[in-house]
């Protein structure tokens, strides 16, 4: 069973490359300055090239990309072409991609409720959803993933997933294709999860410490087998501390131990996995982790981010 590790968006390492500098929408109301989105863009995915590049030296083949790559890209009060402007940029992204095997998907913020009960924020949602396919569209991304939260819990647990259902289906197949859901720490559990996969056949990622915080029967094959033909994602984080107010928040770091008994419980499963790390220290709690796991173990290392147990 081979584990590769991963991060998100920024890299700690590279402490002054950043792929979410921001134009806040009433700064730009204030100043309508399209130059300076323009440049904000630029920099952005020139930060980007840059973290994948760092990111193939040290062979980490798993990452995440930051939603905040445009800024203002779905606000309808703000108007402008960031595909063909830009196409030189994202070629040379792509290429990185491509030609390095590197797997990268999208986690859309909590500003993405599918099941809303106002038609304003879904459709809103559905604009964050296009926007974040159209990215990889012209990353020549083929495996597409957008991996999102089943969102309101509003007029009780049913309702909210029926509604989730209801909407799922007017979306158009193609980002249908894409979306993959992860059980939260509060309200839907990895079980609702596996309730919407029966019903809309989509993938389910398992957040760890998720299940931790919301827990509820866990079938980890039914979850491996949601996937189907794709390589199956997870997430694992560990709590700020063990005191309740601060149980849901995510660590600095992964405690190891934990990590490693996740590992033997999963170990049954005898499929390759990707595991997101959901450390605030990104990269170093990567790195961090696998010098653990190397003295801690006897796990078979491939290479600096993927070993077999």
């Amino acid at each position: 069973m081979k584990i590769t590790l991963g991060y998100a968006c920024q890299s700690e390492t590279l402490t002054k490359i950043t792929t979410s500098s921001n134009y806040s929408y009433t700064n730009y109301e204030k100043e309508k300055d399209m130059q300076k989105l323009n440049n904000i863009i630029i920099s952005n995915l020139l930060s980007l090239e840059k973290i994948l590049t760092y990111n193939i030296k040290n062979n980490i083949h798993f990452y995440r990309i930051s939603s905040n790559l445009i800024p203002l890209a779905t606000k309808k009060e703000v108007i402008f072409d960031y595909t063909i402007p830009y196409q030189s940029y994202y070629k040379k992204i792509g290429n990185l991609i491509q030609k390095n095997n590197l797997r990268v998907d999208f986690h859309p913020s909590q500003y993405c409720i599918l099941n809303s009960c106002k038609k304003e924020v879904v459709q809103n949602s559905i604009d964050i959803l296009k926007y974040h396919y159209k990215l990889l569209e012209n990353f020549k991304v083929k495996d597409k993933v957008l991996i999102l939260h089943i969102g309101s819990g509003v007029l009780g647990k049913k309702n909210s997933l029926s509604r989730f259902v209801d909407n799922f289906k007017k979306l158009p197949s193609y980002l249908q294709n894409c979306i993959v859901v992860e059980n939260d720490d509060k309200v839907f559990t990895i079980e609702d999860c596996l309730y919407l996969s029966d019903i809309l056949d989509i993938p389910v990622c398992l957040d760890y410490h998720h299940f931790l915080c919301n827990k509820s029967d866990i079938d980890y094959q039914k979850i491996i087998d949601s996937w189907k033909n794709k390589k199956p994602k997870m997430h694992f984080s560990s709590p700020k501390s063990r005191l309740k107010k601060e149980f849901r928040s995510h660590h600095d770091y992964i405690d190891c131990d934990v990590f490693i008994e996740f590992l033997t419980n999963i170990k049954h499963l005898n499929c390759d996995i990707d595991i997101m790390i959901e450390a605030k220290k990104k990269d170093e709690a990567l790195f961090r982790l696998i010098r653990e796991l190397k003295y801690k173990t006897n796990y078979l290392f491939i290479d600096e981010t993927t070993f077999v147990i």
